[in-house]
């Protein structure tokens, strides 16, 4: 899988995309992710990629001519099969969405910055859009990095145990059930005496009881979806 980032700020992926999971499965080879400066189309000794937007409403935007230029320069090179525009008013980003991208070959991440990107863009280049929640940041670095994870993770290697990620929240429409660790008893608090049964029918029931609970507790609506 290959994940080409589109941004003005590229300094704030270098860190999300350098460590933990991703750092490692773009290490051991199993994606590519390449973050590109968009003001390498930039024009004058300020490299500008932004400008007023007509009408007079304040803030700078994204013009489309670097974009389109850089966007063109990726199509020469590979097929993409989706072009992806980080928009607070896009589709809010689930585990769905996630597991239906992780399976895709080529996708660009465009981080809008400022008041956002000529809306030209999003009409002719731009093929789905995603927002991370319904909120403004102040740019789709963070949210691009947030879908890069969710993406990585999910590639077989990616994590060592790969059942890992199948029991994830979310995957099966619920949330996870509590998770313990050592010690069984710590300052008079026991984890649950089934976990330790070592009964696995037992403790599966248990987990798919406690899931559903919580889930109806905290996040009711994603039963109803």
């Amino acid at each position: 899988m290959r994940i080409d980032i589109i941004t003005v700020v590229p300094e704030l992926l270098e860190s999300p995309l350098s460590h933990s999971i991703v750092g490692r499965a773009i290490k051991k080879g199993l994606v590519e992710i390449h973050v590109h400066n968009l003001r390498r189309y930039g024009k004058g000794p300020r490299l500008q990629v932004d400008d007023y937007s007509y009408g007079g409403d304040a803030g700078m935007v994204l013009m489309v001519e670097p974009v389109y230029n850089m966007i063109q320069e990726l199509k020469s090179e590979r097929q993409y099969d989706e072009i992806i525009y980080m928009s607070p008013d896009g589709e809010v980003f689930n585990q769905g969405i996630a597991n239906e991208l992780s399976l895709k070959e080529n996708i660009i991440l465009l981080c809008g910055h400022y008041k956002g990107i000529d809306h030209r863009i999003r009409e002719h280049l731009v093929t789905r859009e995603i927002s991370v929640g319904d909120y403004v940041l102040s740019g789709g670095e963070i949210p691009a990095a947030i879908v890069a994870d969710a993406l990585v993770r999910l590639i077989p290697g990616a994590i060592t145990d790969e059942t890992s990620a199948l029991s994830d929240c979310f995957q099966d429409g619920m949330l996870s059930a509590p998770i313990y660790t050592r010690p069984a008893e710590f300052n008079g608090w026991k984890v649950p005496e089934v976990l330790l049964s070592g009964n696995p029918k037992l403790i599966r029931d248990w987990q798919d009881e406690q899931a559903m609970e919580r889930t109806k507790q905290l996040r009711p609506k994603l039963l109803d979806e």
